[in-house]
């Protein structure tokens, strides 16, 4: 069986490797980026099953990163963002880009799995 793919695009990364420990342990393939850029150059290269993305990041934000993925690629793969609190105008933008969920941060690894999953049948 193929191992679902996912890219991170987080630039904690303490927050990174906690994910990538959690999401590896339950069977998943992670790609980690530390930036939009990154993140855009990870999906184009290996056709992920979910991405997962901050919507605060250097260079490149998630916005960015959904906006990508929806309008220059056409691809309707699941998109997940994390946001601080008080970012609800870039939590609006993100859904009305094309996101599919939205995890506030600090949020429970063990929650983000659940939705995963779920999105990930």
């Amino acid at each position: 069986m193929t191992k679902k793919k996912i890219v991170l695009a987080e630039d904690n990364s303490t927050l990174s490797l906690l994910l990538k420990f959690k999401l590896e342990k339950e069977g998943y393939q992670l790609f980690i980026a530390k930036d939009g850029k990154e993140a855009i150059e990870l999906i184009e290269a290996n056709e992920p099953q979910l991405i997962l993305t901050d919507i605060m990041m250097p260079f490149i934000s998630g916005l960015e990163v959904i906006s990508h993925v929806r309008n220059k690629l056409n691809l309707e793969i699941p998109i997940v963002v994390f946001s601080a609190a008080g970012q609800e105008e870039m939590v609006l933008k993100a859904f009305n880009l094309g996101a599919n969920d939205f995890m506030g941060k600090p949020f429970s690894p063990n929650e983000l799995l659940i939705r995963v999953k779920r999105l990930l049948g």
